[in-house]
């Protein structure tokens, strides 16, 4: 037994003893890798969202309020200059910037119009018949078809030209004696556009005609046919539309906006959608010098030749014209619409300043296309940031610098800023004991409040407006002699903001001005739910960052489940629970 226990004693000295060395050169070393580890990721990138910069997380995702992707957070130590602000490569590449060096080029708006092929007005003609009488046979009977000058359209029975003919013979019998006679029945006839050749047959045969041949006038294409067989026909009638298709106009649509950029000679480069992948060529020769009432638009006309017959009339067309802005205005410097941040009046852009990026504020020209014309504020040679300024800008502004939102800098609003509604300021929060009639008292109103913000969330106009209408009626019915006291003066402070924040509810005329009042509303009940207490169990005070112009707005809920009643459906869980009131 002896030496059975002394091998155990030996066995567990040795487990000990591996144990002891194990934890120093494994367990010391692991611990500083872990720091040196988390010092190289952890503290060198922060992430945050732009629409939450309350958001600060140590690692890349998406924001859990709104859900958008975080951006990194970056410092900028040793850089002394307060305008220019610094990111890493690592943070360019994720936030996807890329830039461009602007310099001077010509001027150049490209307009885009849309029109038809369409059958030029000069080529078109109408067929008429200079004899009256009935459609005896149709040799052209459908549009399309193609005539030639001199080729028969039409036989046609008229009994007045029967009478014509009659006198013709009979004034040819006395023609010795009566010759003017005989030369007015030929003129007659003539009038008619009976030919020599056949009052000869007449005269030869001694028997007038009962039919006589209506003869295409023009070569062409028949484009419109006005009869059908049988129909009686005056003199000057319209058989047939003819039109010659060699020769075709494209009428292109010109907005009253682009009228001062597109003029007679300026050459378009169109395409017809019958032939993808084939451009033409042509010069405008007239625009319209009137505008249509109703359209508002005027017409650009362009002439083409068509002699294989290739385009067709009533084809759509779409069309480039690249106008020239001015001699006073070439070789300016353009920059794409994708670099400008619009701030109301304001057009800034990001410069690259050595491994930064600066704010400049510049002042655009005209607009060519996805280009604008810099009057001021660039020089050749500027690299400016043409994607992802919109990232740079959300980061400058969380490290409180100025910023497209904040010219002048200062920390970031992270939207907890309250009390600068004037309803808000009216009320303070105070602490106040109410009795069990006086809390029976408010529950309606707070039935109310709640339905309005449920509707606001649905975003249903309608039954919002008529919730807050009721909200207002509930709190004229609520009696004050239920308060006493303290609680009667903070009521009556309370209900007096209350009723004027719900006096433009019936006058609201979109869901924008309605939000609004829900806001002014939901201040001055935050207030009221932190002085009297929750009137059930808990009432969750739920905030939006983005609401109010991104100055915050508040909420209560019965709910733990954000929906935004200031977004609605277009951002239904942005918002955070800030307190719960028991």
């Amino acid at each position: 037994m002896d030496t059975k226990n002394k091998n155990i004693l030996k066995a567990m000295g040795i487990l000990a003893l591996g144990l002891l060395l194990g934890w120093i050169i494994f367990g010391g070393g692991s611990t500083s890798e872990k720091d040196h580890a988390h010092s190289e990721t952890g503290e060198d990138t922060i992430w945050t969202c732009s629409m939450h910069p309350q958001i600060q997380q140590s690692e890349p995702g998406a924001c859990p309020l709104c859900g958008m992707d975080l951006i990194p957070l970056e410092t900028d130590a040793g850089n002394d200059d307060p305008t220019v602000f610094v990111m890493s490569e690592n943070a360019m590449r994720l936030a996807n910037v890329s830039t461009m060096i602007v310099g001077k080029s010509n001027a150049e708006r490209v307009i885009r119009l849309n029109g038809k092929v369409q059958v030029d007005e000069r080529n078109s003609y109408s067929q008429t018949t200079h004899v009256p009488g009935r459609i005896e046979q149709l040799r052209i009977n459908f549009t399309g078809e193609k005539v030639s000058r001199g080729q028969t359209l039409a036989q046609i029975y008229s009994p007045e030209l029967v009478t014509a003919q009659e006198e013709l013979l009979q004034a040819y019998a006395i023609r010795a004696s009566q010759p003017e006679l005989f030369e007015a029945a030929k003129t007659k006839l003539r009038n008619w556009r009976i030919s020599n050749s056949q009052i000869d047959q007449i005269l030869a045969n001694q028997k007038p005609l009962d039919r006589f041949s209506i003869q295409a006038d023009v070569s062409g294409v028949v484009t419109k046919k006005n009869v059908e067989l049988g129909d009686y026909v005056e003199r000057g009638m319209s058989l047939y539309e003819i039109a010659d298709l060699s020769k075709l106009w494209i009428l292109f649509d010109v907005y009253e906006s682009q009228m001062a950029w597109v003029k007679e000679g300026s050459t378009i480069e169109f395409t017809v959608n019958s032939f993808p992948g084939e451009t033409f060529e042509g010069k405008i020769s007239f625009v319209d010098p009137l505008l249509n009432s109703q359209t508002r638009v005027a017409t650009a006309r362009v002439e083409v030749e068509n002699k294989d017959g290739k385009l067709k009339p009533e084809m759509f067309a779409s069309g480039i014209v690249n106008a020239a802005i001015g001699q006073s205005q070439k070789n300016e410097i353009v920059i794409p619409k994708s670099a400008v941040l619009w701030t109301g009046k304001r057009a800034i852009v990001y410069v690259k300043k050595g491994t930064g990026f600066s704010l400049t504020q510049v002042e655009l020209g005209a607009a060519l296309g996805d280009d604008y014309i810099v009057k001021s504020g660039l020089n050749e040679g500027d690299e400016v940031v043409v994607n992802g300024a919109f990232t740079i800008d959300a980061a400058v502004q969380l490290s409180g610098r100025p910023s497209m939102m904040s010219p002048d800098g200062g920390g970031t609003n992270t939207g907890h800023n309250h009390g600068e509604n004037i309803q808000s300021q009216q009320v303070k929060v105070e602490k106040v004991n109410l009795s069990a009639k006086a809390k029976k008292a408010l529950e309606p109103l707070f039935a109310d409040y709640f339905s309005f913000k449920e509707h606001l969330a649905d975003d249903n106009f309608e039954k919002g407006k008529s919730a807050g209408i009721a909200f207002k009626k509930t709190l004229e019915k609520v009696d004050k002699k239920q308060f006493e006291n303290t609680s009667l003066n903070f009521w009556t402070s309370s209900s007096e903001a209350l009723e004027k924040s719900l006096n433009h509810v019936k006058h609201a005329a979109d869901m924008k001005s309605l939000r609004q009042q829900f806001n002014q509303v939901s201040d001055v009940m935050v207030v009221i739910v932190k002085s009297f207490g929750a009137p059930s169990e808990e009432i969750y005070v739920q905030h939006c960052p983005m609401a109010n112009n991104d100055t915050g707005a508040d909420w209560l809920s019965l709910s733990k489940e954000i929906k935004n009643p200031y977004f609605g459906s277009a951002m239904l869980r942005c918002g955070e629970i800030k307190e719960i009131i028991k």
